[in-house]
């Protein structure tokens, strides 16, 4: 046999507290009669009680209490074994977290909404693995596929701008180790969601775009920023400056939506733009994503077992049905 929710095991100390409640009342009325009339008059005043019936009554009502305990407890034995199937997508959430995605044109900045919408999508799943790839010069497999959500969140909340140590954008490394991390036997089901301003600095991504198309992957594109562009903050000594080139002039990073919008097409994939009002991650999730077919990620047997918090529960109530009809008063 076992308990469901043994966690409620607790409850039995309060046996004990409605023991002690018993005993204070006793305790009480005594106190009371002895106030009212003198000690050897006393058992003339309580001649009708029936202590006996007292006590039984106290009884019922503590196994009464008992049972209803392990009835909350939900004990169980006896089980079958159940197949459960895990229907869902594999997809890999590759975000960008270059020095440009500090960019306030959209607010926080682009990296920070970037990790909210994250955050507000994954509530929403319940049967897709999804990972996070993190790039910027370099590649790197932050959180591989996995199905547990929170997880994800911690690895997610880590990222920032020193991620990657070496600085620039390959959206072209990005894919192929997006690519690399969806690797299996199936070729469907799977998907890349790129998060980038598109400012593509080597690596030629239309060729891994095509790549990824003959491994049956789509990439949707997420376009953070604006094509006016924005200045890219850092801090200094605590101060506020900007990045600036070796020449020492600004920098100016602005959104490129032909290399995004070039991706998404090579691969039937789709683009839509961030903005502050609608990052547009759950949109692009609902009305293309989601409607993508989908395929069993994992099969396990687990036990199921059998209830029976009914039989305490039934003996409780015949308690509590007996207590009603125990009389303290003896008959005349």
């Amino acid at each position: 046999m076992r308990f469901a929710n043994s966690q409620f095991s607790y409850l039995f100390f309060l046996v004990i507290f409605i023991i002690l409640l018993f005993i204070g009342e006793d305790m009480r009325r005594k106190k009371l009669l002895e106030g009212f009339a003198d000690k050897n008059l006393i058992p003339l005043l309580v001649v009708s009680l029936d202590i006996r019936k007292r006590i039984l009554k106290r009884i019922l009502i503590l196994f009464c209490f008992l049972f209803l305990v392990l009835t909350i407890m939900r004990p169980q034995w006896g089980f079958k074994w159940q197949s459960i199937k895990r229907i869902g997508l594999d997809i890999i959430f590759a975000v960008d977290v270059s020095k440009s995605m500090l960019a306030e044109d959209i607010k926080p900045n682009r990296l920070q909404r970037t990790k909210l919408a994250l955050s507000e999508l994954v509530k929403k799943l319940k049967g897709e693995r999804i990972g996070i790839v993190a790039f910027a010069g370099e590649s790197f497999l932050h959180c591989p596929l996995t199905i547990d959500y929170d997880g994800f969140l911690l690895t997610l909340n880590a990222l920032d701008t020193n991620t990657i140590p070496k600085g620039g954008t390959s959206i072209s490394k990005a894919i192929l180790k997006s690519i690399e991390s969806l690797k299996s036997r199936f070729k469907q089901s799977k998907v890349i969601v790129l998060i980038t301003d598109g400012e593509d600095h080597e690596g030629d991504y239309i060729k891994v775009a095509e790549l990824a198309k003959r491994e049956g992957i789509k990439i949707f594109c997420i376009g953070v920023g604006t094509p006016e562009g924005e200045l890219i903050p850092l801090r200094e000594e605590g101060k506020k400056a900007f990045l600036k080139d070796k020449e020492g002039a600004v920098v100016k990073t602005r959104l490129n939506e032909l290399v995004l919008q070039k991706i998404a097409l090579t691969t039937d994939g789709a683009y839509i733009r961030a903005t502050n009002n609608d990052f547009g991650l759950e949109l692009i999730y609902r009305e293309k994503i989601n409607k993508l077919a989908k395929r069993e990620l994992e099969s396990k047997m687990f036990k199921q077992y059998d209830e029976h918090f009914q039989i305490p529960l039934a003996l409780a109530f015949l308690f509590l049905t007996l207590e009603c009809f125990v009389k303290e008063r003896r008959k005349d």
